[in-house]
């Protein structure tokens, strides 16, 4: 299901994008310099990573709900084999009623779920030992995102816009199509500088089970220009409020607020222009569109998200976070898991192409997952529970191993036992591929020096190439 917006629904869309920079009053030369980043006029200023990168962006593709890894890319023989005895913590286990194959010349074991994106097996670093800490949604999604759910930190979008800055002065250097539901913290900046934070283009998607996509981005961009003034006019407006503004700095001194209003009332102005443009696809060719599957049926509204994706990877956007609900299978996982997979099977392997024809994707991280898997035993006889000890997410180009499986589950896939990664070892490689070092990407706050990974985290480096 799509949705079109007016220009007043995409304004309030991106309102949080917009008030992250408007309150960027921590985001001064002086808290920078704190935090050991070079200051700059405009903190968004692409800045030198710790070593060479091998990714220069990253595109997530965020699965709110949590899929079901042994359903779509864990397989277990065993499990089928067991299927109807006891499992581990109650409840009858409960075999996949998808068959697994092994695709490319990789072999990797993938699932008839997601026959387009198997097609790219030879592309995928499948990491099927991963786990975290909270098992309920709303504590995972978070913890996915800044690392903890036990405070307010910077999401994983903010620390690398910090860290690295962005290649297009303007446009956002963190964008999330569709949000997840709870954007303000999931993408938002907490201590860091405000204009690092994310801004949210369309309304948020949800985390249940059945409904498909609640907050998909409509056919068209609408246009975000304002129509009332022309842009000499608002720019003389804009010049009056600037003086005012810097009439107040010079009296204040130092104040970190006005001088993150006025760096992001430019930013705001250049938008106004590059944003609609950098989202519009309405030039991409029918091929194009047609490799997305944002020409039709089930699958328009995420290829069409992808396909902004990819435009906004081009026009230098650091961190593209792509959100799809609708994952919590407790019940009705024989129709919905198909559905929902097949809703998104098209689009990603269209993103994959694109970006290979493109020779994007050798520096571009595309990252798939949600917040945990679903437990080998059957809830509600058609459903699984929620599953945090075990599960599997995938990355593809921006210098991982092509067609590798890291680490393993046991033999049933209720927990990562060889190579486990926690949610801080994936948050320390995405860094490390971006070429930032998250032992020394930290930010002064409080009294002391903070990180995403906290004082946990370790790069799986046999992921690497």
């Amino acid at each position: 299901m799509t949705y079109s917006l007016s220009r007043r629904e995409l304004l309030q869309s991106v309102s949080s994008g917009f008030g992250y920079l408007a309150f960027a009053g921590l985001s001064s030369a002086a808290a920078a310099a704190d935090a050991g980043v070079p200051a700059s006029t405009n903190p968004l200023l692409p800045k030198p990573p710790h070593f060479p990168a091998t990714a220069k962006r990253v595109i997530f593709l965020c699965m709110t709900g949590a899929p079901s890894h042994v359903d779509t890319f864990d397989y277990k023989p065993q499990l089928a084999k067991d299927h109807g005895k006891q499992g581990r913590y109650g409840g009858q286990l409960l075999k996949s009623q998808w068959e697994f194959r092994q695709r490319g010349e990789s072999g990797l074991w993938i699932s008839d779920l997601f026959p387009e994106v198997a097609r790219h097996a030879d592309d995928l670093c499948l990491i099927r030992s991963m786990n975290c800490d909270q098992p309920v949604h709303p504590g995972a999604q978070i913890q996915m995102h800044t690392g903890t759910a036990q405070f307010v930190r910077p999401s994983l979008g903010a620390w690398t816009l910090y860290g690295l800055g962005t290649e297009n002065d303007s446009l956002p250097g963190f964008v999330s199509i569709s949000p997840p539901a709870g954007s303000a913290q999931l993408i938002g900046s907490a201590f860091l500088p405000a204009i690092y934070g994310g801004t949210g283009i369309g309304r948020a998607s949800r985390i249940g089970g059945a409904g498909g996509q609640r907050g998909s981005v409509g056919d068209t961009i609408p246009d975000i220009r304002n129509t009332r003034l022309s842009t000499n006019q608002q720019r003389t407006q804009l010049d009056l409020i600037q003086a005012l503004n810097r009439d107040k700095l010079d009296r204040a001194g130092h104040a970190p607020g006005i001088e993150g209003a006025i760096e992001s009332f430019e930013l705001a102005f250049r938008m106004q222009d590059a944003m609609p443009d950098a989202m519009d696809i309405s030039g991409e060719t029918a091929e194009t569109l047609a490799m997305y599957g944002a020409d039709r049926g089930d699958t328009a509204a995420f290829g069409k998200q992808c396909l902004m994706a990819r435009r906004l990877a081009e026009s230098g956007v650091r961190f593209i976070e792509v959100t799809k609900g609708g994952w919590d299978h407790h019940q009705n996982l024989s129709t919905d898991l198909p559905q929902r997979c097949g809703e998104i099977d098209q689009p990603i392997a269209g993103l994959l192409a694109d970006l290979k024809q493109r020779d994007l994707l050798k520096d571009t991280l595309v990252i798939w997952g949600g917040e945990f898997g679903r437990t080998p035993a059957a809830q509600n006889g058609d459903g699984r529970d929620h599953n945090n000890k075990g599960y599997t997410t995938w990355m593809a180009g921006g210098g991982v191993k092509p067609g590798f499986s890291y680490g393993e589950t046991d033999e049933h896939g209720y927990a990562a036992v060889t190579d486990p990664c926690h949610i801080h070892d994936w948050h320390a490689t995405i860094l490390h591929l971006m070429g930032l070092d998250h032992t020394r990407l930290t930010y002064r706050y409080a009294g002391r020096d903070f990180r995403l990974t906290d004082v946990h985290g370790n790069v799986m480096k046999k992921i690497i190439a």
